[in-house]
């Protein structure tokens, strides 16, 4: 299963939702599953991760995942040729190195360049940036590329977008 992670904040809360797919090429979601929690941290340049990371492990603990499964968070798993670790690389950590995970960013990270793949899909101009750790760097690009959708942003990556987005009774 490939489970899918994005934050969306409100001045109070943070809401996290998941969503799950079987292949690279589904087309519909097997599982989706959102959080709602009171932020805890203020958003610290070039420390992203301290404020989505317990958003995510929080959910996570809600989702059976197995060996094989695969992670994709919204942003980057390095920051720089060095292998300073973002929002993916801290996941990564944090799951003891288990699951494999995938950053999708839609805007460009200047510092990084060998550690991540452009990712052109349908007739988009611009690239989502693909990083990854745990797995090959270019399968996982191939496979961002051969989501379901003829757009820049993959369907089901889109879905999870709007989800966060929505409007709840709280």
């Amino acid at each position: 299963m490939i489970f899918a992670f994005d934050t969306y904040y409100t001045e109070k809360t943070a809401r996290t939702v998941c969503v799950g797919f079987e292949e690279w090429t589904s087309q519909e979601l097997a599982f989706l599953n959102m959080e709602e929690l009171p932020i805890q941290d203020d958003y610290e340049s070039g420390q992203f991760y301290k404020r989505e990371l317990p958003c995510i492990l929080s959910l996570l603990e809600k989702v059976v995942v197995k060996e094989g499964d695969v992670l994709i968070v919204d942003g980057f798993v390095f920051l720089d040729e060095e292998g300073r670790l973002g929002l993916g690389g801290h996941l990564y950590e944090s799951l003891s190195l288990k699951l494999p995970v995938i950053g999708v960013a839609k805007n460009n990270f200047a510092t990084i360049s060998s550690l991540k793949r452009a990712v052109f899909r349908g007739e988009s101009k611009k690239p989502l940036y693909v990083t990854a750790i745990g797995m090959d760097l270019d399968e996982a690009a191939e496979n961002i590329g051969n989501m379901a959708g003829t757009y820049r942003m993959p369907d089901l990556l889109k879905k999870l977008d709007l989800k966060t987005k929505e409007k709840t009774d709280s």
